[in-house]
Order: C-alpha cells, then structure tokens, then sequence
C-alpha cells in the first residue's frame, strides 16, 4: 500500500532530487502562507546570514531572503501541523530507507523582490548534522516570469522547480549544489533540515 510521503522518497530514490507538488495540503500551505504574512506584518521576520553560529557571517552577499525559525512550542496551529508532518515524513523515511534521522530544524523563509540565494550545499564545513534538505513552498499562481525558481545541480545537469504552492522539494545536503533565481515577486516557503545528532 502506498504511503502518502512515498512520491516524494520514491522521485528521490529515482533521480536524487525528490519533488512532490502536492505534499502541502491546501488547507495546510494557505494556513502557513497566511500565518507568515502575519509574522511579516508584526516584524518578526529577520534578515538571514550564512554559516552557523560559530562562523556565521551577517553581511554577506550571498542571499537576500529574511527568515523565521519554527518552533513546537509555538501557538500557530498550522505551525504545529506541518512540523508533525515533518516528524511523519522522518518516521516513513526512516523504516524505508534506514536514515538514521533523529533531529529536525525549519524555518519560513520570504524573499522580497530582486532577491536571490547563490549556488550552495547546506551542510556547514564545522558541522555534518545536516544530512537532507526539504523545502516546501506557500506561493500561489506562480509564473516562469515570476523568477525565483530552484535550481538544483547535479554535476554538469540543473533540475528546475518553481515555487508553486503544496510543492515539496527533497534531497540530500551535502551533495547536491542549488541556488534560488532572482525572484520578481515577493517568494515564501519553508525550508528545512533532516539532521543526525
């Protein structure tokens, strides 16, 4: 019997960039979309560096996207849904593909028009808990035109994504190179780490 969260291993297994657009519910990703307006409009929302505490760098260049980490004890209902679905998904990934996953981080993630995050790994040089990436994305009717596409690479091939809505984005991050294009309209998602500690 399939799984939901099958799609999105299975097209990793595949091709080593899983993708599921419907791996949001409606419900779900417009509840988060409203919920990251709402923290954009009572400015909670700070600028993001690079690095981690030990080596984090604030004045780079290297991306323009501002950020808020989740938290389960946090109050937002939609919050508390998806990071639940997090740990579901760490669960089913876990007794399919033995990976050893026991610890999570995500944040909301908004980038303004004109901003972009240049070609990267997400793992950190003085730490290697980071082992997938997963991004999941809030925005509606998003267009070509729109920009702020994903771009994920793999050796001389790039596998393009766009930030529709419910979509979901997975793979592993120490291997695979991304960016995010310039964005001509405001761009949200949540953008997350599978991590063993």
């Amino acid at each position: 019997m399939n799984n939901q969260f099958d799609l999105l291993i299975d097209s990793y297994l595949d091709t080593n960039v899983g993708v599921d657009a419907g791996f949001l519910t409606a419900e779900l990703a417009t509840g988060l979309r409203q919920h990251l307006i709402q923290l954009q409009n009572d400015d909670q929302l700070t600028a993001a560096g690079i690095g981690n505490e030990t080596v984090k760098d604030n004045h780079q260049k290297m991306r323009g996207d501002h950020i808020y980490w989740m938290d389960k004890a946090h109050t937002n209902i939609y919050e508390k849904e998806f990071l639940q679905l997090a740990e579901d998904f760490i669960e089913r990934l876990n007794s399919t593909c033995y990976a050893g996953i026991n610890d999570y981080e995500f944040h909301y993630a908004v980038y303004g028009e004109g901003s972009f995050y240049k070609r990267h790994k997400d793992q950190f040089k003085n730490d290697d808990n980071r082992k997938y990436s997963l991004i999941n994305y809030l925005n509606t009717d998003w267009l070509e035109a729109d920009g702020g596409q994903l771009w994920v690479y793999e050796k001389d091939k790039a596998k393009k994504i766009l930030p529709q809505s419910q979509t979901a984005v997975f793979f592993k991050s120490d291997e695979m190179e991304h960016e995010v294009r310039t964005s001509n309209r405001q761009r949200m998602s949540i953008t997350g780490w599978l991590k063993r500690v």
